[in-house]
């Protein structure tokens, strides 16, 4: 397919990111493409990024068919543009896509579009250490009519987004809370799939931790609520005598692409690792025998997030004296790296699209 073109006649000022919350200001472009049953995934095209027209009676408005990924792409010291394991993030967006009974995007055409997207977009990438312009593809089905079942029409569209650095007062632990009330997802269900649904499904318990004074919810299962999934916006690590432990996948955790690079990167330094079922009474066990060195998230947004407080059946648990560990510092810093081409990529994570 070939990708078409469609030139604005007025490019947007530039914003001062320092300044800019994040996913509120949007480039000039984005890449659009749409799917019908007789025509399959057709017209692929870059035009300019402006508001859709959606019938009032749009299937996923009311059933919420849709699936997204988060991406990032950075300037490197050398002058280069470059985005962070975009074929990971988008054979991951088809995985979501198969959950959903979502057509599969024809990746190849979809990579071709995104780097054509921020070659054309490239001056919106940030000059600042830390900062970077967030990528979210995103599909929703677009039939007009109301009615429960799988779509017939479907749109898929990249938007593009300068963000500033996501530790603006500097790289902090964060506290957060157990949740053993609420449920978000379980196995057999939506949990592994990057879909609104999951993120709407933990609006609620995160308010309630908000209120509690708590940055995120650390999920547990919904079964027996008691072995750890993730926490609201990423995937959860510990590091217990000397091993990264990290619940292993099982149908309602999403496969975090952050994740796998901390995994891989960790092999690479020596470092013992470990996918498995861990429960919260092991976590809290390791705790009180001293021999739970660190907890930390990781995804797109944060890279990196150094626990600093973990909350449970209203006990607080201050992990390594509520400062940020030596081994999340160390990963932290590996990984930033990578992104702004600090770092030597020895495991091929990163794609340049272009120079300046």
């Amino acid at each position: 397919m070939q990708i078409r073109f469609e030139p604005s006649p007025v490019l947007k000022p530039k914003p001062d990111v320092s300044k800019v919350r994040f996913g509120t200001q949007f480039t000039d472009y984005m890449f659009a493409m749409d799917f019908d049953r007789q025509n399959g995934w057709h017209d692929p095209r870059i035009e300019p990024y402006a508001p859709l027209m959606l019938s009032p009676a749009n299937s996923t408005l009311h059933y919420g068919q849709a699936i997204f990924e988060g991406m990032k792409a950075y300037r490197q010291k050398d002058g280069s543009y470059a985005i962070f394991r975009p074929k990971d993030h988008l054979e991951r967006l088809n995985n979501s896509a198969r959950i959903l009974d979502i057509p599969e995007l024809p990746l190849d055409v979809v990579h071709e579009g995104l780097r054509k997207l921020i070659t054309l977009d490239r001056d919106w990438i940030p000059t600042e250490h830390g900062q970077s312009l967030y990528i979210r593809p995103f599909v929703f089905a677009n039939d007009p009519y109301v009615g429960v079942s799988v779509g017939d029409q479907y749109k898929f569209l990249i938007i593009l987004s300068p963000v500033a650095a996501y530790y603006a007062h500097g790289f902090a632990p964060v506290k957060i809370m157990v949740e053993d009330t609420y449920v978000r997802a379980v196995r057999g269900g939506l949990g592994e799939a990057k879909t609104p649904a999951n993120y709407a499904a933990s609006l609620h318990a995160g308010m309630v931790a908000h209120d509690k004074g708590y940055d995120q919810t650390l999920w547990l299962d919904g079964v027996e609520r008691k072995y750890i999934e993730e926490v609201g916006s990423m995937n959860i690590l510990f590091k217990i005598n000397g091993e990264v432990v990290t619940p292993a996948l099982n149908g309602s955790i999403l496969n975090g692409v952050t994740k796998r690079t901390v995994l891989q990167v960790a092999k690479k330094w020596g470092v013992p690792t470990s996918e498995r079922r861990i429960s919260i009474d092991e976590v809290i066990a390791a705790y009180e025998d001293g021999s739970l060195e660190e907890v930390f998230g990781s995804g797109t947004a944060a890279v990196i997030s150094p626990v600093g407080v973990l909350a449970y059946k209203g006990k607080e648990y201050v992990i390594n004296g509520g400062k940020v560990g030596e081994f999340s510092q160390k990963m932290f810093d590996y990984i930033e790296g990578l992104h702004y081409g600090d770092v030597k990529d020895e495991f091929g994570f990163i794609e340049v699209i272009g120079k300046y």
